[in-house]
């Protein structure tokens, strides 16, 4: 898919300007949908069935650039996804962690004076 698109050095219309396919990645999940559903837009329009006549290089072109679209926004879909679970297993653990060192000064301070000094004997 992507190979083609580099031999036909497509260019995908967007509020922009002209893109090339490479660009794709640096738009938002904002802006892959809204060139997904324009290019969705142009799909529908020629899916209008004509038997008189074969489906033009202009359709064939329009369904890859609406893959490409559809493709990277998928994966942009994906990392964020990925992206927001390991900020909150990151934020989880960091609580956790919070939690057992309060649990450990707790521990500490109900032992009785005698454990606390032979602790620091040991220490030494």
């Amino acid at each position: 898919m992507f190979e083609r698109a580099s031999k036909l050095k497509l260019r995908f219309q967007a509020a922009k300007g002209y893109l090339a396919t490479e660009d794709l990645w640096d738009l938002t999940k904002v802006q892959l949908n809204s060139l997904a559903k324009s290019l969705n837009r142009d799909l529908k329009e020629s899916e209008e069935e004509d038997f008189l006549e074969e489906k033009s290089e202009e359709d064939t072109i329009t369904k890859l650039k609406f893959d490409i679209v559809r493709h990277v926004l998928e994966i942009k879909k994906a990392e964020y996804k990925e992206m927001k679970a390991d900020i909150e297993r990151k934020s989880e653990r960091q609580r956790i962690l919070a939690i057992l060192a309060k649990k450990q000064d707790q521990a500490l301070e109900d032992l009785s004076e005698e454990e606390l000094r032979k602790k620091l004997d040991e220490m030494r």
